[in-house]
Protein backbone atom coordinates (compact mmCIF):
# COMPACT_ATOMS: atom_id res chain seq x y z
CA UNK A 1 0.00 0.00 0.00
CA UNK A 2 1.43 3.16 -1.03
CA UNK A 3 0.14 6.56 1.23
CA UNK A 4 1.06 8.96 -1.90
CA UNK A 5 -1.05 8.66 -5.33
CA UNK A 6 0.53 10.52 -7.88
CA UNK A 7 0.56 11.48 -11.72
CA UNK A 8 3.21 11.06 -13.86
CA UNK A 9 5.72 14.34 -13.03
CA UNK A 10 6.97 16.52 -15.91
CA UNK A 11 10.67 15.97 -16.98
CA UNK A 12 13.13 17.19 -14.63
CA UNK A 13 10.74 16.63 -11.59
CA UNK A 14 12.38 13.74 -9.89
CA UNK A 15 11.89 12.88 -5.92
CA UNK A 16 14.26 10.48 -5.00
CA UNK A 17 13.35 10.52 -1.04
CA UNK A 18 9.89 9.20 -2.02
CA UNK A 19 11.05 7.18 -4.31
CA UNK A 20 13.62 5.52 -2.15
CA UNK A 21 11.09 4.90 0.80
CA UNK A 22 8.75 3.36 -1.61
CA UNK A 23 6.16 5.74 -0.98
CA UNK A 24 4.41 6.35 -4.23
CA UNK A 25 2.32 4.87 -6.96
CA UNK A 26 1.99 7.06 -10.28
CA UNK A 27 -1.37 6.01 -11.90
CA UNK A 28 -1.93 7.75 -15.35
CA UNK A 29 -5.13 9.74 -14.77
CA UNK A 30 -8.32 10.32 -12.19
CA UNK A 31 -10.32 6.96 -14.03
CA UNK A 32 -7.17 4.83 -13.06
CA UNK A 33 -7.31 6.36 -9.19
CA UNK A 34 -11.15 5.70 -9.30
CA UNK A 35 -10.36 1.98 -10.12
CA UNK A 36 -7.93 0.97 -7.31
CA UNK A 37 -9.17 -1.38 -4.90
CA UNK A 38 -10.95 0.28 -1.89
CA UNK A 39 -8.39 -0.76 0.63
CA UNK A 40 -5.75 0.82 -1.38
CA UNK A 41 -7.60 4.07 -1.78
CA UNK A 42 -8.56 4.30 1.84
CA UNK A 43 -4.31 4.14 2.24
CA UNK A 44 -4.43 7.01 0.40
CA UNK A 45 -3.00 10.26 2.24
CA UNK A 46 -1.77 12.65 -0.62
CA UNK A 47 -2.55 13.45 -3.89
CA UNK A 48 0.26 14.96 -6.30
CA UNK A 49 -1.30 16.21 -9.08
CA UNK A 50 -0.94 19.09 -11.89
CA UNK A 51 -2.07 21.98 -12.60
CA UNK A 52 -3.51 20.27 -16.21
CA UNK A 53 -4.87 17.62 -14.34
CA UNK A 54 -6.41 19.26 -10.85
CA UNK A 55 -8.37 17.38 -8.63
CA UNK A 56 -12.07 17.01 -8.77
CA UNK A 57 -14.34 16.67 -6.35
CA UNK A 58 -14.99 13.42 -7.68
CA UNK A 59 -11.08 12.28 -7.30
CA UNK A 60 -11.46 13.38 -3.82
CA UNK A 61 -14.32 11.55 -2.82
CA UNK A 62 -12.70 8.42 -4.39
CA UNK A 63 -9.25 9.13 -1.77
CA UNK A 64 -11.89 8.96 1.71
CA UNK A 65 -8.71 9.50 3.94
CA UNK A 66 -6.61 12.42 1.43
CA UNK A 67 -5.12 14.84 3.80
CA UNK A 68 -2.65 16.99 1.10
CA UNK A 69 -3.05 17.75 -2.76
CA UNK A 70 -0.06 19.01 -3.96
CA UNK A 71 -0.02 20.86 -6.94
CA UNK A 72 3.26 20.77 -9.51
CA UNK A 73 2.31 23.59 -11.00
CA UNK A 74 1.18 26.91 -9.90
CA UNK A 75 -2.31 27.34 -11.44
CA UNK A 76 -5.34 26.00 -9.59
CA UNK A 77 -7.99 26.20 -11.92
CA UNK A 78 -8.99 22.58 -12.12
CA UNK A 79 -8.53 22.31 -8.20
CA UNK A 80 -11.88 22.23 -6.26
CA UNK A 81 -10.19 24.46 -3.49
CA UNK A 82 -13.67 24.61 -2.36
CA UNK A 83 -14.61 21.09 -1.72
CA UNK A 84 -11.49 20.30 -0.43
CA UNK A 85 -11.72 22.94 1.86
CA UNK A 86 -14.95 21.22 2.91
CA UNK A 87 -13.22 17.99 3.49
CA UNK A 88 -9.95 18.89 5.55
CA UNK A 89 -7.46 18.51 2.62
CA UNK A 90 -4.74 20.84 2.97
CA UNK A 91 -3.86 22.15 -0.64
CA UNK A 92 0.17 22.68 -1.37
CA UNK A 93 1.61 24.49 -4.88
CA UNK A 94 4.99 25.18 -5.88
CA UNK A 95 4.41 28.54 -7.37
CA UNK A 96 7.40 29.84 -5.54
CA UNK A 97 9.61 27.62 -7.75
CA UNK A 98 8.65 29.62 -10.89
CA UNK A 99 8.45 33.21 -9.92
CA UNK A 100 11.71 34.40 -11.70
CA UNK A 101 11.28 32.58 -14.23
CA UNK A 102 7.82 33.98 -15.21
CA UNK A 103 8.91 37.20 -14.25
CA UNK A 104 12.09 36.72 -16.59
CA UNK A 105 9.64 36.16 -19.69
CA UNK A 106 7.80 39.22 -18.71
CA UNK A 107 10.79 40.89 -18.77
CA UNK A 108 11.93 39.21 -22.03
CA UNK A 109 9.00 40.00 -24.15
CA UNK A 110 9.11 44.00 -22.49
CA UNK A 111 12.07 44.29 -24.26
CA UNK A 112 11.25 42.18 -27.29
CA UNK A 113 8.16 44.39 -28.20
CA UNK A 114 10.11 47.89 -27.46
CA UNK A 115 12.68 47.08 -29.51
CA UNK A 116 11.32 45.15 -32.33
CA UNK A 117 13.29 41.87 -32.05
CA UNK A 118 11.17 39.46 -34.03
CA UNK A 119 10.98 41.63 -36.95
CA UNK A 120 14.85 42.80 -36.51
CA UNK A 121 15.43 39.09 -36.56
CA UNK A 122 13.76 38.71 -39.81
CA UNK A 123 15.32 42.11 -41.25
CA UNK A 124 18.72 40.39 -40.96
CA UNK A 125 17.57 36.95 -42.48
CA UNK A 126 16.14 38.19 -45.46
CA UNK A 127 19.35 40.30 -46.44
CA UNK A 128 17.49 43.50 -46.11
CA UNK A 129 20.50 44.91 -43.61
CA UNK A 130 22.86 45.06 -46.50
CA UNK A 131 20.67 47.99 -48.09
CA UNK A 132 19.85 49.69 -44.85
CA UNK A 133 19.52 50.06 -41.50
CA UNK A 134 16.83 48.94 -39.26
CA UNK A 135 13.93 50.67 -37.74
CA UNK A 136 15.05 52.99 -34.14
CA UNK A 137 13.41 50.71 -31.63
CA UNK A 138 11.97 52.17 -28.22
CA UNK A 139 13.63 52.80 -24.76
CA UNK A 140 12.04 51.23 -21.92
CA UNK A 141 14.32 53.60 -19.59
CA UNK A 142 11.72 55.89 -18.28
CA UNK A 143 8.71 54.28 -19.71
CA UNK A 144 6.05 53.33 -16.60
CA UNK A 145 5.03 49.64 -16.36
CA UNK A 146 1.93 48.49 -14.76
CA UNK A 147 1.64 45.80 -13.21
CA UNK A 148 -1.56 43.41 -12.66
CA UNK A 149 -0.95 41.25 -9.67
CA UNK A 150 1.79 43.70 -8.62
CA UNK A 151 1.93 42.90 -4.67
CA UNK A 152 2.05 39.06 -5.55
CA UNK A 153 5.48 37.22 -5.47
CA UNK A 154 5.62 37.58 -9.52
CA UNK A 155 4.60 40.79 -9.90
CA UNK A 156 7.13 41.84 -7.09
CA UNK A 157 9.99 40.05 -9.32
CA UNK A 158 8.93 41.79 -12.47
CA UNK A 159 9.02 45.05 -10.86
CA UNK A 160 12.40 44.18 -9.36
CA UNK A 161 13.57 43.69 -13.04
CA UNK A 162 11.84 46.50 -14.17
CA UNK A 163 13.07 49.22 -11.95
CA UNK A 164 17.12 47.28 -12.92
CA UNK A 165 15.50 48.47 -16.61
CA UNK A 166 15.17 51.85 -15.38
CA UNK A 167 11.29 51.85 -15.89
CA UNK A 168 8.31 53.10 -13.45
CA UNK A 169 6.03 51.13 -11.83
CA UNK A 170 2.11 51.28 -11.09
CA UNK A 171 -0.41 49.18 -9.79
CA UNK A 172 -4.12 48.91 -8.89
CA UNK A 173 -5.32 51.18 -5.97
CA UNK A 174 -5.82 47.91 -4.19
CA UNK A 175 -4.81 47.25 -0.08
CA UNK A 176 -2.29 44.80 -0.90
CA UNK A 177 -0.56 47.48 -2.49
CA UNK A 178 -0.75 50.35 -0.71
CA UNK A 179 2.57 50.27 1.09
CA UNK A 180 4.43 49.86 -2.26
CA UNK A 181 4.96 53.33 -2.74
CA UNK A 182 4.25 53.29 -6.25
CA UNK A 183 1.55 55.26 -8.28
CA UNK A 184 -1.72 53.53 -7.69
CA UNK A 185 -4.92 53.44 -9.77
CA UNK A 186 -8.45 53.07 -9.08
CA UNK A 187 -9.09 51.13 -12.23
CA UNK A 188 -7.83 48.88 -15.10
CA UNK A 189 -8.52 51.53 -17.56
CA UNK A 190 -7.16 54.31 -15.41
CA UNK A 191 -4.07 52.15 -14.95
CA UNK A 192 -3.79 51.69 -18.55
CA UNK A 193 -3.99 55.18 -19.76
CA UNK A 194 -0.90 55.73 -17.12
CA UNK A 195 1.50 53.40 -18.11
CA UNK A 196 3.38 52.21 -21.66
CA UNK A 197 3.77 48.86 -21.01
CA UNK A 198 0.90 46.63 -18.69
CA UNK A 199 1.78 43.82 -17.99
CA UNK A 200 -0.70 40.62 -16.56
CA UNK A 201 0.54 38.58 -13.61
CA UNK A 202 -2.85 37.70 -11.79
CA UNK A 203 -4.59 33.87 -11.62
CA UNK A 204 -7.34 33.38 -14.53
CA UNK A 205 -10.25 33.27 -11.86
CA UNK A 206 -14.07 33.65 -13.10
CA UNK A 207 -13.70 37.65 -11.42
CA UNK A 208 -10.52 38.30 -13.74
CA UNK A 209 -12.07 37.38 -16.94
CA UNK A 210 -11.93 39.72 -19.98
CA UNK A 211 -10.81 42.71 -17.37
CA UNK A 212 -9.15 43.68 -20.29
CA UNK A 213 -11.72 44.04 -22.77
CA UNK A 214 -11.99 47.08 -25.63
CA UNK A 215 -11.80 50.05 -23.08
CA UNK A 216 -8.99 48.98 -21.09
CA UNK A 217 -7.10 48.71 -24.39
CA UNK A 218 -8.03 52.29 -26.22
CA UNK A 219 -7.39 53.62 -22.58
CA UNK A 220 -3.70 51.74 -23.29
CA UNK A 221 -3.84 53.68 -26.40
CA UNK A 222 -1.39 53.66 -29.87
CA UNK A 223 1.59 53.80 -28.09
CA UNK A 224 0.56 51.04 -25.29
CA UNK A 225 1.65 47.35 -24.79
CA UNK A 226 0.06 44.75 -23.52
CA UNK A 227 2.24 41.71 -21.81
CA UNK A 228 0.08 38.60 -20.38
CA UNK A 229 1.57 36.25 -18.56
CA UNK A 230 -1.19 35.10 -16.19
CA UNK A 231 -3.97 33.49 -17.85
CA UNK A 232 -5.64 33.95 -21.25
CA UNK A 233 -9.19 34.56 -20.10
CA UNK A 234 -7.80 37.77 -18.77
CA UNK A 235 -8.21 39.33 -22.12
CA UNK A 236 -11.24 39.97 -24.40
CA UNK A 237 -9.03 37.98 -27.35
CA UNK A 238 -11.92 39.55 -29.97
CA UNK A 239 -11.24 43.05 -28.78
CA UNK A 240 -7.23 42.36 -28.53
CA UNK A 241 -7.34 41.45 -31.98
CA UNK A 242 -9.11 44.39 -33.13
CA UNK A 243 -7.08 46.76 -31.20
CA UNK A 244 -4.09 45.38 -32.85
CA UNK A 245 -5.56 45.63 -36.67
CA UNK A 246 -6.65 49.26 -35.92
CA UNK A 247 -3.30 49.54 -34.25
CA UNK A 248 -5.51 51.15 -30.87
CA UNK A 249 -2.22 49.96 -29.46
CA UNK A 250 1.39 49.33 -30.37
CA UNK A 251 1.64 45.96 -29.56
CA UNK A 252 0.97 42.62 -27.66
CA UNK A 253 3.47 39.69 -25.93
CA UNK A 254 1.45 36.93 -25.02
CA UNK A 255 2.62 33.81 -23.54
CA UNK A 256 -1.31 32.14 -22.43
CA UNK A 257 -4.01 32.82 -24.72
CA UNK A 258 -8.12 32.32 -24.37
CA UNK A 259 -9.02 28.46 -25.53
CA UNK A 260 -4.76 27.81 -26.05
CA UNK A 261 -3.78 25.87 -27.84
CA UNK A 262 -6.21 27.14 -30.59
CA UNK A 263 -4.95 30.03 -31.79
CA UNK A 264 -7.15 32.61 -33.48
CA UNK A 265 -5.76 32.71 -37.58
CA UNK A 266 -6.61 36.44 -37.12
CA UNK A 267 -3.90 36.75 -34.42
CA UNK A 268 -1.25 34.94 -35.70
CA UNK A 269 -1.25 36.45 -38.74
CA UNK A 270 -0.60 40.18 -36.96
CA UNK A 271 3.11 41.62 -37.01
CA UNK A 272 2.64 43.34 -34.24
CA UNK A 273 2.26 40.67 -32.08
CA UNK A 274 4.62 37.87 -29.75
CA UNK A 275 3.54 34.42 -29.47
CA UNK A 276 4.42 32.08 -26.79
CA UNK A 277 3.29 29.07 -26.12
CA UNK A 278 2.84 28.94 -22.21
CA UNK A 279 6.44 28.93 -21.19
CA UNK A 280 6.32 30.77 -18.61
CA UNK A 281 7.36 28.28 -15.78
CA UNK A 282 9.05 25.73 -18.62
CA UNK A 283 12.49 25.65 -17.29
CA UNK A 284 14.86 22.75 -15.95
CA UNK A 285 15.57 24.75 -12.97
CA UNK A 286 11.74 25.26 -12.49
CA UNK A 287 11.17 21.82 -12.73
CA UNK A 288 14.06 20.77 -10.32
CA UNK A 289 12.92 23.74 -7.56
CA UNK A 290 9.04 22.46 -7.96
CA UNK A 291 9.88 18.95 -7.20
CA UNK A 292 11.93 19.79 -4.19
CA UNK A 293 9.38 21.84 -2.90
CA UNK A 294 6.55 19.23 -3.96
CA UNK A 295 8.44 16.57 -2.22
CA UNK A 296 9.60 18.26 0.92
CA UNK A 297 5.88 18.99 1.68
CA UNK A 298 4.70 15.52 1.23
CA UNK A 299 7.37 14.50 3.76
CA UNK A 300 6.27 16.99 6.41
CA UNK A 301 2.63 16.29 6.15
CA UNK A 302 3.39 12.28 6.06
CA UNK A 303 5.70 12.84 9.13
CA UNK A 304 3.19 15.10 10.90
CA UNK A 305 0.57 12.65 10.39
CA UNK A 306 1.59 9.54 10.94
Amino acid sequence: MHPVIAFPALAGMSYPKLDERHLVRVVPGADEVSRLPEAERACVRVLMTSASRGCTAELAAALPNLGLVVSQGVGQELIDLADLSRRGVEVRSVGEALTDDVADLAMTLTHMLCRDLIRADAFVRSGKWRSGRFDVGDSVVGMTIGIAGLSGRIGQAIALRAKASRMLVAGLDRPSNAKLGVPLYQSWADLAAACDVLVLAVPGTSELKHIIGAEELVALGPKGRLVNVGRGTLVDTEALIQALENRTISGAALDVLEGEPEIPVRLSALPNVILSPHIGAQTWGQRARGAKIAEEAVLTFLESNH
